[in-house]
């Protein structure tokens, strides 16, 4: 066992040393590579040494860079070496935290995470959440638990409202809580691409007047397409006019809320009944690391908790929890030490210190592309995602978006940092998005000076 973690560890830290010198991506003849390693498993093991060889010389290169510092693309996601050892630590002793009893100090370490992310929202006494494995099923359980405390039983006349700009993995959790296309509305959004709280109470008043029972409105925390943050306070009153259960989809923007700038922006976060947040987006930890708050614990425990002869009686005293009871998994990995001790290791200060840091590169570059000749800034950062193009000059929408697509190949090309692109009310925009914690001024200055050149290149 020493052997195998001396050997993998040696890999582990020679790949981590080298991501800033890493291309941002590199996924040329991917499909070659793909087919070469389809292979049965053996009857007979092989070698460490050889299994080491094939994932960090064949497997792992050919790959997006996404904890390195050029990574600007999508939300990145950092991957905390602390959280990578406490991984190992946990799956090592193996210990099953799904109930509160066969390991009560494990568990409430994980209690202790949840309960600082409550407070670190807005939430008081009575707060409390699970740990998912990233915000799509965070959100299911949130629509779910919506469904029961608004809806009960009989809930196929339920409507349930987001923006235009909300995350896909809404509509999927409407889906499979049961609800069709049609459950489902979509409220524009304003200039800035928040939801339009004027339109969201024209529709839930005609909902209503046909006979329909709105019941959940979502709101963003921090949008995928340009970080808009909604204005939670308004929702947050009308929700509470209407009796309607408000949810923020926080998964990328929420931990901002750890900082003074973001707090700001996520004001009145604290009011909605459930939240989303991603702890591999805000908190850097590797993937599969999300989380779901809600202001009022108990609602959690009356969507989930289903009981079995085979298992023990569930805790009634309120400081022990049965993560089963209150989510939807029985069967789960102990995700709690993976959050817990890059904490507990650096500090909370570290990563308020961080996301400051990444609302300053955002400022920084939209900046500099809004004083870029022939760039256009689509919406100014919110957070730290910064959408931007080359303005139309009275180009066909075609050819002014093929223009930025090409613009968008150009600058990955170079492989110096990776962005990614959207479609903005079907135009298309790129994005970059600042935050890993290995993405400092310097990785930043050189996106600029990428995008200079291939703005030259395709304007030449």
């Amino acid at each position: 066992m020493r052997r195998w973690l001396h050997l993998a560890g040696e890999r582990i830290v020679q790949h981590l040393d080298s991501l800033p010198r890493q291309p941002s991506a590199d996924v040329e003849e991917a499909a070659a590579l793909a087919r070469s390693l389809r292979a049965d498993l053996s009857e007979a093991g092989k070698p460490i040494e050889e299994l080491l060889a094939l994932l960090f010389e064949r497997a792992v290169p050919k790959s997006f860079n996404t904890p390195g510092p050029g990574y600007l693309a999508y939300i990145p996601g950092g991957g905390l070496f602390a959280s990578a050892v406490a991984g190992l630590i946990a799956d090592a002793v193996n210990r099953y935290t799904g109930l509160w009893l066969p390991a009560p100090g494990l568990v409430q370490l994980e209690v202790n995470v949840l309960r600082w992310m409550c407070r670190s929202v807005g939430y008081g006494e009575g707060s409390g959440g699970i740990l998912t494995s990233g915000g799509s099923l965070a959100n299911f359980s949130a629509l779910v638990t919506a469904r029961r405390e608004r809806l009960g039983e009989d809930f196929l006349d339920g409507v349930l409202y987001a923006s235009d700009q909300v995350h896909h993995s809404v509509q999927k959790a409407a889906w499979l809580a049961g609800f069709a296309d049609r459950h489902v509305r979509v409220v524009e959004s304003d200039e800035r691409f928040r939801l339009r709280v004027d339109r969201l109470a024209e529709q839930v008043q005609a909902d209503r007047a046909a006979g329909r029972r709105p019941f959940l409105v979502v709101a963003n925390g921090g949008s995928t397409n340009t970080g808009a943050v909604d204005d939670l306070e308004a929702l947050a009153e009308l929700c509470a006019r209407e009796g309607l259960w408000l949810h923020v989809d926080a998964a990328y923007g929420g931990f901002f809320a750890l900082t003074e700038r973001g707090r700001r922006a996520l004001r009145g976060m604290g009011r909605a009944d459930s939240i989303t947040l991603d702890p591999h987006k805000g908190l850097f930890l590797p993937y599969g690391s999300g989380a779901l708050v809600v202001r009022e614990a108990t609602a959690l425990r009356r969507a989930h908790s289903v009981h079995a002869d085979y298992l023990p009686e569930s805790q009634s005293d309120p400081e022990h929890v049965d993560f089963a009871d209150i989510s939807p998994e029985l069967s789960r990995p102990n995700r709690g030490l993976a959050v817990w001790l890059p904490l507990a290791l650096h500090g909370v200060g570290a990563f308020r210190w961080a996301l400051d840091e990444k609302l300053d590169l955002a400022r920084w570059a939209a900046d500099e592309l809004r004083h870029m000749p022939g760039m256009e800034l689509v919406a100014e950062p919110q957070l730290t995602v910064v959408p931007f193009r080359l303005s139309d000059r009275g180009l066909h929408p075609a050819a002014s978006d093929a223009r930025n697509r090409a613009l968008l190949a150009a600058v990955n090309r170079r492989r110096r940092v990776f962005l990614s692109g959207t479609l903005l009310r079907g135009r298309f925009v790129l994005r970059l998005c600042v935050l890993s914690f290995r993405t400092h001024r310097q990785r930043m200055e050189a996106a600029l000076e990428d995008i200079r050149e291939a703005v030259a290149e395709l304007l030449d």
